[in-house]
This record gives C-alpha cells, structure tokens and sequence, in this order.
C-alpha cells in the first residue's frame, strides 16, 4: 500500500474504525508526518505517561510498536510492556523488533484479554480515532478494569493547527484524524469510565494528552 492509499485507508474508516495493516508504509509516513521529529515526538509522550521502573504497561492500539519501544528501557530492571492491535500485520512487525522485555498480542481495546488489575500503567497514542465511535467508551471502561487501584493512564492524541488555513490543509492531506479537536474525540469518557484526570494539555508536533488515574 503506498502512502496515498495509506491515507486514503484512513480517511475511509473515520468513525466506523478500521485497523492499518502496512506496517512499513506506516513507518514510512509517520517518519514523514512528524518531519523527522518523530522520536522527540514519542519521548514527550512517554514522559507524559511517568513510567516507573517495575511497571507492567499496556499499550493500547500499539500499531508497530514505536512508543513501547521507547518505554522498554524506562520501566527496567523489572517491568515489562505489553502491546496490543487489531492488525495481525502490525502486531507481526512489532514482534519482530521487540525488545526482551516486550511482547505483542492481535486484540480490540473495548475487549481487553487481560485479568483485572493486571497493569500499572495504560497508554495510548494516536489510536482512539481509528476505534469504531460506539466502542470508545467501553474502550476506556475496559482500560479502567485492567489496571491496578492508582494505576495511571496516558492518551495521547492528534490535535489541529490553530491557524484555519493550516488545520485545512493537515486535514486535507491526514483524513479525519486531524479534523477535530481531540478534547471532542475523548469526550467525556475517562471520567465517566471512572478515572480522576491529573493533567492534560498540548505537546509538540500538534499532541494532546490526557494523563488520569485510577483511584
């Protein structure tokens, strides 16, 4: 799939959902869409989320693995980070450059295969927007069931340029990804799944994040 098909995938699946299977191409055009600030881009998302050494994390919509990568070295010795994706492509692609201390399962995440309390520590990035709309809030209701009471939460998300001209053309080259406004996106679904929101605000390369705890 190249990257105009790439983009036209995610234009077409907005809010039924859908999952991206061309794992490379996806590389390819996240490389391009955070103008080669990709890393410094995941790093800020990853110090949002505060993981501790010792951590079981759970990445959420983990696509080809990027952001548990950056995590893994963070919460060792003795943590371990879990990803999970609707895509057995990308899930296949994750597992092949996995740290020791990372593992990677095919999953939804309004359907969790996990016990209860079984993480520390959820993130999620640039994934809410690809899950079908009516299952975002048993989404956050089953990331709110694995965690451990004071378990933390991270989402991070898209958020348009403030100048009309520019939100106009992301989102003529990005699909509805970049056409809303992420605070619309999230609604009111980690309080109402239970969580106390700690903090939320803007991140380079045109972020937003929500970090909440369990209580």
């Amino acid at each position: 799939m190249g990257l105009g098909k790439l983009l036209h995938h995610h234009e077409e699946h907005a809010d039924a959902g859908g999952t991206i299977d061309r794992p490379r191409a996806y590389e390819i055009f996240g490389s391009i869409a955070f103008l080669g600030g990709r890393r410094a881009a995941f790093t800020r998302v990853a110090a949002a989320a505060r993981p501790r050494a010792g951590d079981r994390v759970l990445d959420v919509g983990c696509g080809t693995g990027y952001l548990s990568r950056i995590m893994a070295p963070v919460v060792m010795p003795g943590g371990h980070v879990t990803g999970l994706d609707p895509s057995p492509a990308m899930i296949a692609y994750a597992t092949r450059h996995a740290p020791a201390h990372c593992t990677y399962l095919v999953g939804e995440g309004q359907h969790l295969p996990f016990p209860d309390g079984s993480f520390d520590l959820v993130v999620s990035s640039l994934a809410v927007h690809h899950m079908p709309a009516a299952a975002r809030p048993e989404a956050l209701r089953q990331m709110f069931r694995v965690l451990r009471p004071g378990g933390r939460l991270l989402l991070a998300e898209f958020r348009p340029p403030a100048n009309p001209a520019a939100r106009h053309l992301v989102g003529a080259l990005s699909g509805p990804a970049m056409r809303h406004d992420p605070r619309d996106l999230l609604g009111t679904f980690i309080p109402d799944a239970g969580f106390e929101v700690e903090a939320e605000g803007n991140l380079p390369y045109l972020l937003y994040y929500v970090r909440a705890i369990r209580p």
